[in-house]
């Protein structure tokens, strides 16, 4: 498989779902977005690679409050 189709595959793939009642509100939210607001909580001022990271992280994973 060559890197085109690679990037075709994983963009169809839907993100692992982790519940975590009582800690994330109803809204899902991706992992890439947890560590984007980490970072800016401590000052760290996001770039462009930043942007990609926090696409790629929430293709991967997302948090959600409650079961769907």
């Amino acid at each position: 498989m060559n890197e085109a189709e690679s990037d075709g595959a994983q963009a169809s793939h839907r993100p692992y779902r982790v519940r975590l009642p009582g800690f994330v509100t109803d809204k899902e939210i991706g992992l890439g977005d947890v560590v984007k607001r980490a970072t800016s909580y401590f000052g760290i001022q996001p770039c462009g690679g930043c942007e990609r990271r926090a696409a790629v992280l929430n293709s991967w994973l997302s948090f959600t409050g409650r079961a769907r």
